[in-house]
């Protein structure tokens, strides 16, 4: 090889040596990257494009979701995910290997799909005023009953806490009170089935809430739509692949306020000034009774489920257990549930499925709203004197010094009670699909409930058992429920015009039994069933039954996105009314104009959505006891004839043939306004809602021989302002704040009651605290004016009809003393997230209503041997004394009579919840084989601020009553709740 050739391969070697040490340099600073992408469900996307950002290198998901990239080394490369339905994700690399991600659906507010009355519509071609409330809403609110989970949510809705126990139902009341003496709780629809009792479902099982708060949206409901419409749908499966998730919590709760009572020394001092004495000795205890009677509950859930959808097959199956101990000695409750939704499409054209649940339910309640000589438990423990202990030597429970009232642990250990109740609610349907746009829809749904009381009182442990030689009483309450529903839909799209029509049939049925059985005189506590006691004192049975028949029709119009209509109308026959006026007919209408649709605001960024709407209708309410219409023959008349008794009846009750519902005419305009691509969702209603034909039980003419009837008579209005704020504070990959806000403004007033007043609320012996009358608000708590205490005597003095003092005021110069309705309701709910991190603050508040806090009339009346409040402390006790509260007198109720001195300010501000929680990120999940883990703390009812000195501003001795409201009488308060949660899928 000559020399110039060797040359040149050393050269070309070199040259080749650089070029793989660039080339190496090069593939040393790129790196692989892979991952899966998945639904929020945990399904693999194909087809996602991953590209390397501000370059034009990517790829595709494969069929499982995986991809592959090589990307230069760089601690700013960032990778972008992005999919046609899916909101894009950024990610960055910064070394990582492996970055799976999960995409969310990109659907906005306004593409929601909402359920309505036999159907679901689009957000953003509703008409009517709807609220809806989904799973993400209350997820961190763990409540064991679905009125809870709506408290604060939905403008407009008011949901009535009247007490905390764990038995206690809640009562709804949608755009105010709409009737005197009928119900006026909305009708609830749960999967296509309407029921009144929703302590039995179990929360864990919804999936979204839909209210129907107008008449425009509820008169599909006709007859049952004017207290307005809640519609339940229950979860059903979604992903491909079998999801199975299971949820638990464990809580502890407590009274979140005590009030302050006279010790022993006091009480014996004020026993000595009323003239009582005794041998003190003998009562020389230390009993803090609230202690005794409050305790710390405990409650546990447990819920586990399995959903999925393939081959045309949707499933959820899910079971869950709950126990709650209440805060109050032996209040409790129970419940299991199992519940299947399944739905099969056979081919193109059918499609079967059914929902159906199974529920058992159990509680044991206490006697709250009480007074103490009736055995009221929370009135017991303020009102029983320290001075004694809970049991005597003999096992039996100790009384008042001086008189024989039992202390309050009599009322909750001192007999055996408890409710129970097994529940199948469910439906079955068929969906066929001809002729291209028309659907035939036939649903069969039943809500079979079978209850049973059975309460036992020993005749040795309790003065009352001793009395009566003990006590057992056994009740059973069953109801039977069927609808047939049978619907023809028409759905087609011409040009610019959208139409959708639905006629339809539906038919109802009602059955209901119960009996009861008393027995007394037991020989002992071996034997506690009824057929123990000797002496049968009382036994009655019942049965009754409903039917409604009922005629639809429905016409949603849109023309090119811009110009909605919808138009609805039902006929209803029901049994409940006589002849002459069986059948009822409700229409309504509503409108929309899309106005971000149009030119002139489409060029405008800001605006995302904006829509007008206004509706009218009538709906009517049928809700009173069954047969009134009829001319009823009684019974229980019986007579004696040679010393042996016959049986007698007597006319019980006139015919009215003319009996008809109660009917609710609603208008309703509205605005609905979405900014900045959504990040900020405004909407108001404003409607006025006229109640007439009031189904009262009115006096008659005493020549008819009757006292009373059912009658329409009378009219009621409610009017109000709703408004909603949801904002997107924040939105960026690892940090999001979104705050929702909401308050509402209802006026309520009775028009017209043909001259009519009623007085109700009868209150610790001092007749009655509320009054109904034309031109008033129901609700408008009644009784005198309290003038004070007159320093010469120690009486309460009261300001008469004429302005005058006076110690001895009649019954015309009582007055309104207050209104227990709020001048508006409020909510507030903050959500932070800050990468796996999440905080939920939600405050909710009343403003403006009355309370009677007639706790205090016991408390402070001092004028038998109860102990008192330490207020009492203050009493007038010599001449020239000035203080506001009178002296103590002997079975004297004129120095606390139903007054302003105890009426209360009762507006509050609650911390509802406040929820901290963690996700658990994706690495950790995959080595776990998880889908998802969240754990989360949450305090419920953590602070109050009220001005309210009672235990609790939220609560109604009257419970869900139309009339008798703003009333605290030794009621269960709500109680502060911290949860420990676990949520995981797999």
């Amino acid at each position: 090889m000559k020399f110039n050739e060797l040359s040149s391969l050393k050269a070309s070697f070199k040259y080749v040596v650089f070029f793989m040490l660039i080339s190496f340099s090069s593939f040393a600073q790129k790196s692989v990257v892979k991952g899966k992408v998945t639904s929020q469900m945990g399904d693999p996307i194909p087809g996602v494009s991953v590209v390397l950002k501000g370059t034009e290198k990517g790829v595709v998901t494969d069929f499982d979701g995986m991809y592959q990239i090589n990307i230069q080394k760089s601690s700013n490369s960032i990778l972008v995910f992005s999919y046609i339905g899916m909101k894009t994700i950024e990610k960055n690399v910064s070394g990582k290997s492996e970055i799976n991600v999960s995409l969310i659906e990109n659907v906005t507010a306004m593409d929601e799909v909402v359920i309505v009355g036999y159907g679901s519509q689009q957000k953003k071609d509703i008409t009517g005023s709807v609220s809806i409330v989904k799973a993400d809403d209350f997820e961190t609110r763990p409540n064991n009953q679905v009125g809870a989970l709506l408290q604060g949510k939905a403008p407009g809705v008011e949901v009535l806490s009247s007490s905390g126990k764990p038995s206690q139902g809640l009562s709804i009341r949608i755009r105010g009170t709409n009737s005197i003496q009928s119900g006026s709780e909305p009708l609830y629809v749960v999967d296509g089935v309407p029921t009144t009792d929703t302590r039995s479902i179990n929360p864990s099982d919804i999936e979204s809430i839909t209210i129907l708060k107008d008449a425009s949206s509820a008169a599909i409901y006709g007859a049952q739509g004017a207290n307005g419409v809640v519609i339940i749908s229950t979860k059903r499966g979604t992903s491909s692949k079998p999801t199975i998730t299971f949820d638990t919590y464990m809580g502890v709760s407590k009274v979140w306020n005590t009030l302050t009572v006279l010790n022993g020394e006091q009480y014996r001092d004020l026993m000595t000034e009323m003239g009582q004495t005794t041998d003190w000795d003998k009562y020389n205890e230390n009993t803090d009774w609230q202690k005794e009677i409050f305790q710390t509950g405990l409650s546990q859930n447990y819920q586990i489920s399995i959903g999925g959808s393939n081959n045309g097959t949707n499933y959820y199956i899910s079971g869950g257990y709950l126990k709650q101990e209440g805060a109050v000695r032996s209040s409790e409750m129970n419940r299991a549930n199992f519940k299947i939704n399944l739905e099969q499409k056979i081919n193109d054209w059918l499609k079967v499925g059914t929902r159906f649940a199974y529920s058992k339910y159990s509680d044991v309640d206490v006697n709250d709203s009480s007074s103490t000589n009736n055995g009221g438990v929370l009135l017991g423990a303020l009102a029983t004197p320290s001075v004694i202990g809970i049991y005597n030597e003999d096992g039996t429970f100790t009384s008042n010094p001086f008189q024989n009232w039992e202390n309050p642990i009599a009322s909750t250990d001192g007999s055996e009670r408890g409710y129970s109740n097994r529940r199948f609610l469910g439906n079955v349907y068929v969906e066929i699909d001809f002729l291209k746009n028309f659907t035939f829809r036939s649903n069969f749904g039943i809500d079979d409930s079978n209850g049973t009381y059975e309460y036992f009182l020993d005749p040795y442990r309790t003065s009352y058992g001793r009395a009566l030689s003990g006590q057992g009483i056994y009740n059973t309450d069953n109801s039977f429920y069927s609808i047939i529903e049978n619907t023809l839909k028409y759905k087609t799209e011409i040009d610019k015009h959208k139409i959708e029509a639905l006629v339809g049939s539906v038919n109802q049925k009602n059955n209901w039994e119960n009996s009861s059985i008393e027995r007394r005189n037991f020989a002992s506590d071996g034997v506690q069933t009824v057929n123990g006691g000797s002496e049968v004192f009382a036994a009655t049975a019942y049965k009754s039954e409903k039917a409604n028949s009922s005629f639809i029709g429905r016409l949603n119009y849109d023309y090119n996105n811009k110009y909605l209509a919808t138009v609805n109308f039902r006929a209803d026959g029901s049994s409940i009314f006589g002849s002459d006026e069986r059948w009822g007919y409700f229409p309504s209408f509503s409108l929309g104009w899309r106005l971000s649709e149009e030119k002139f605001i489409k060029d405008i960024d800001a605006i995302s959505n904006l829509k007008l709407r206004t509706g009218w209708g009538i709906v009517g309410n049928d809700q009173i006891d069954n047969y009134a219409y009829y001319g009823r023959v009684g019974s229980g008349a019986n007579y004696p004839i040679g010393g042996v008794t016959m049986p007698g009846t007597y006319p019980a009750s006139i015919e009215n043939l003319k009996l008809k519902w109660e009917e609710s005419e609603q208008t309703n305009i509205g605005i609905d306004l979405g900014l900045f691509k959504g990040k900020l969702l405004f909407t108001a209603d404003a409607y006025i809602k006229k109640t007439r034909d009031l189904l009262l039980n009115a006096p008659l003419p005493k020549s008819t021989g009757y006292d009373s009837a059912v009658q329409n008579i009378g009219e009621l209005e409610n009017k109000g302002l709703e408004f909603s704020l949801n904002t997107t504070n924040i939105d960026k990959e690892d940090l999001k704040w979104t705050t929702s806000f909401n308050i509402s403004f209802n006026e309520n007033e009775v028009t017209n009651l043909v001259g009519q007043q009623l007085f109700q609320g009868s209150i610790a012996g001092r007749g009655e605290a509320t009054l109904v009358k034309e031109g008033l608000p129901l609700g408008t708590l009644y009784g005198y004016v309290y003038g004070g205490v007159d320093s010469a005597t120690g009486n309460a003095y009261y300001i008469d009809s004429d302005g005058a003092s006076t110690f001895n005021p009649t019954s015309d110069d009582r007055r309104i003393i207050g209104d227990a309705n709020a001048d508006f309701t409020y909510s507030i709910n903050n959500t932070l997230s800050y990468k796996g991190f999440g905080l939920t603050v939600f405050l909710q508040g009343s403003q403006g209503n009355d309370m009677l806090n007639a706790t205090r009339i016991e408390a402070e009346g001092m004028i038998d041997p109860k102990n008192q409040s330490i207020a009492v402390m203050d009493r007038w006790r010599n001449p020239g004394d000035v203080t506001i509260v009178p002296k103590a007198s002997w079975g004297n109720t004129d120095n606390s009579r139903i007054s302003t001195r105890f009426i209360e300010d009762a507006s509050y501000l609650r911390f509802k919840t406040i929820s901290l929680s963690y996700n658990f990120n994706q690495e950790l999940l995959d080595k776990l084989q998880l889908g998802s883990l969240r754990v989360y703390l949450t305090g419920e009812n953590l602070f109050t601020i009220t001005d309210y000195s009672g235990f609790d501003p939220e609560v109604n001795a009257y419970g869900g009553s139309n009339t008798v409201r703003g009333i605290d009488y030794g009621t269960y308060p709500q109680t502060r709740n911290i949860i420990f949660g676990l949520s995981t899928s797999f």
